[in-house]
């Protein structure tokens, strides 16, 4: 059986829309090394809808020389999620259709290993409160946005985690890893 593994750049008050803000901070080596620690255990990738509109013009004519996580990004399977046809291509994805979270559980039943999700703030909202998620990787920046779309939104039930581990990268990001709480 499968798991899930999310990572997410987010703002301390929880904003996690359009990550160019990040860019100020640089990117730490270690930050790469924990990336690269939780997609060299993925089998597969999930993607909402937006986000594989975003990345697919992004990664697909990447190299290995162009970025280390090309080959990963190109190679491996990807599920998109969302009730509209992708407007682009991407080698080796599949449309699963709208948000279904027994669509979710079945893929997770047949994919052994991690299935990894980078973005897709709807989606990972929606799996939260499903309860699906197995590890959620915060890289959290040490700035308060103010406006954008939050991990959280008002009105959402509580979700309750457990911290698994945590590290503070020398750019004044954290990491912070949870999985779900017990009871």
């Amino acid at each position: 059986m499968g798991t899930i593994a999310v990572h997410e750049f987010i703002a301390l008050d929880g904003v996690y829309e359009d990550p160019s803000w990040t860019f100020e901070y640089g990117f730490d080596p270690k930050m790469g090394e924990t990336l690269a620690a939780i997609t060299s255990a993925s089998k597969a990738i999930l993607l909402g809808r937006t986000t594989f509109e975003m990345f697919a013009p992004a990664w697909s004519t990447r190299t290995v020389e162009d970025d280390p996580g090309a080959p990963f990004f190109n190679d491996t399977t990807k599920y998109v999620v969302g009730a509209s046809e992708p407007q682009v291509e991407w080698a080796n994805s599949t449309r699963v259709g709208a948000y279904d979270p027994e669509v979710i559980r079945k893929l997770k039943d047949e994919i052994d290993g991690v299935i990894y999700i980078s973005g897709s703030g709807t989606l990972v909202r929606a799996l939260l409160a499903d309860g699906l998620i197995d590890d959620l990787h915060l890289f959290v920046y040490p700035i308060a946005l103010g406006t954008g779309k939050r991990l959280w939104s008002d009105g959402v039930d509580a979700t309750k985690l457990a911290l698994k581990e945590h590290e503070v990268y020398a750019n004044g990001v954290v990491h912070l890893s949870y999985g779900p709480a017990e009871g």
